[in-house]
């Protein structure tokens, strides 16, 4: 059941239909002047309180945004019905007292799984949750055997043999924080069709982060590898979803600490010598891009300007401006031990700048959401100093987009995109 979509797919509308049949029985029947009040002040509190809700949050910037206008009437929409059915607990009949039980929580669901769908950030029931339902995903054919470049790009030399599957697996698995210690949850896993059949050759890899607060679910950046794979005979990186926020579901600004654990050695260490030791891909930085989406996107940006001997290649997808940006204040106290310049000079721009001529060689792809002026910003800024290091970069803006939804598929599409030529995957 964690496996159940629930953005696209039927659970949505089913969720939809039956709040609607809930929501009629409710109120198909005679009415009192003292019922018809009661319920229609219990539906304004709803009302009121969702309204006041997503208010506090926007003034708080609880959410480090501010919330989007579909959150605000499916909420008050969500809350009027609870407030119906909460009244209806003293109607007449013992049935509608059930039902109005029963409203409570179609009701709250129906809102939920709306909000996160127009968000589009968790895409099953297990994700919303944060538990990943298959921790043991199997990884045929890769007993460490990772290989030298190719002395041909793949796209020249990979012929796919019959019976290989149309699309690839989406799981995850279990990567040991052996040198870190750090609490991570299970990696996302995504092994596109070439990966699936028998003597697989050895591919380029995609080690990519989520976003803070969520989960690292390996469904967007696997669709998104999928339909390139469609395109270029069943040819993709492998992707590692890894977890740089672990399980207290903090900004760990992608450091070490003492406060948040070790995520970065995590990353470093601990992810890529089990990527090296457990997956059929290409033992060459030019072969490995790392990426990311909000929190993710500053932290592999961050990551590639401190290891460019590592990787190659950079997906920022309306990545921050720096680790830690929403939280600067408890990020220098708790990540830095209250020391303002180390946090300075962590944040990407001042690394890259420090390392000038070292990134030759180097592409970087950025992506953000025109309606996202935040974002937009943070992306030209560290693109430009990306830019002006030495790397190849490409900065597209999405017509439209937030931060969320479109934002996030579209822009793991165009990222994937500049990756596919520069990873020897379609010609450049």
């Amino acid at each position: 059941m964690l496996a159940i979509p629930v953005i696209d797919g039927p659970v949505p509308w089913i969720l939809l239909a039956l709040s609607a049949v809930i929501l009629v029985c409710l109120v198909a029947r005679r009415w009192s002047g003292r019922q018809v009040i009661g319920t229609v002040i219990a539906a304004l509190a709803g009302a009121a309180i969702a309204a006041s809700a997503v208010l506090v949050a926007d003034e708080t910037d609880a959410f480090g945004m501010r919330l989007p206008t579909f959150v605000l009437f499916t909420s008050i929409a969500a809350f009027a019905a609870v407030g119906v059915a909460v009244a209806s607990l003293w109607a007449p009949g013992w049935w509608r007292k059930i039902l109005a039980v029963l409203g409570v929580v179609v009701f709250a669901a129906t809102g939920a799984i709306l909000v996160n769908a127009q968000f589009g950030i968790n895409p099953t029931l297990g994700s919303i949750f944060g538990i990943e339902p298959d921790e043991n995903t199997p990884l045929p054919h890769t007993d460490g055997t990772a290989a030298p470049a190719p002395k041909q790009p793949l796209y020249e030399t990979w012929t796919p043999p019959p019976g290989m599957p149309a699309t690839g697996t989406i799981g995850s698995r279990v990567i040991p924080a052996t040198i870190s210690g750090f609490d991570a949850r299970p990696a996302g896993i995504y092994l596109p069709p070439a990966a699936l059949v028998d003597n697989p050759p050895a591919l380029p890899v995609i080690l990519f982060m989520m976003g803070q607060p969520g989960n690292p679910d390996a469904s967007y950046i696997g669709k998104a590898l999928d339909e390139y794979a469609a395109k270029n005979r069943g040819l993709a990186p492998i992707a590692v979803v890894a977890d740089q926020v672990g399980t207290a579901d903090v900004d760990t600004a992608c450091a070490d600490s003492k406060a948040y654990g070790n995520a970065m050695t995590y990353i470093t260490k601990d992810v890529v010598s089990w990527m090296k030791a457990n997956l059929h891909i290409i033992d060459d930085a030019r072969y490995w891009a790392i990426g990311g989406y909000s929190n993710g996107g500053s932290c592999a940006i961050t990551l590639a300007a401190k290891h460019p001997d590592m990787w190659k290649n950079v997906m920022d997808v309306s990545g921050e401006p720096f680790p830690g940006s929403e939280e600067i204040d408890a990020v220098i106290a708790d990540v830095y031990n209250g020391d303002q310049a180390a946090f300075e000079a962590s944040k990407p721009v001042a690394i890259l700048a420090a390392h000038p001529g070292e990134y030759s060689g180097m592409t970087a792809a950025f992506t953000a959401g025109g309606g996202d002026p935040a974002y937009m910003a943070a992306a030209e800024m560290v693109s430009a100093a990306a830019r002006e290091a030495g790397m190849t970069v490409s900065y597209d803006v999405i017509p439209g987009a937030g931060h969320v939804g479109d934002a996030v598929t579209v822009g793991m599409q165009i990222t994937v995109g500049k990756m596919f030529p520069a990873l020897g995957l379609t010609a450049p």
